[in-house]
């Protein structure tokens, strides 16, 4: 399952818009077959703040380990805040 992280919007930027995020997303990730991967797509993302992150991208790597993949972004605002995170697990 891929998530398209720019549903949530295009600057992505406070902690409360985080934990938002990751509970209105509980449903779809109840769907989710867990043998596949959780891939989480940068694309169309602008701004990728710290707290978002810590709220929505913690939770899943915390939960399921190595079936989350962080596919690769030239952004620098997601490069420095997964570098922050001590996530840099890049995989296509």
């Amino acid at each position: 399952m891929r998530i398209q992280l720019s549903k949530f919007g295009d600057m992505l930027v406070s902690r409360e818009s985080g934990r938002e995020a990751f509970l209105a997303f509980q449903p779809t990730l109840s769907k989710w077959p867990e043998q596949e991967k959780l891939e989480i797509d940068f694309n169309g993302v602008d701004v990728f703040n710290p707290s978002w992150a810590d709220e929505f991208i913690t939770p899943l790597i915390n939960k399921y380990g190595d079936k989350v993949v962080l596919l690769s972004s030239d952004n620098p605002s997601v490069v420095a805040t997964l570098k922050l995170l001590n996530r840099e697990v890049w995989k296509r």
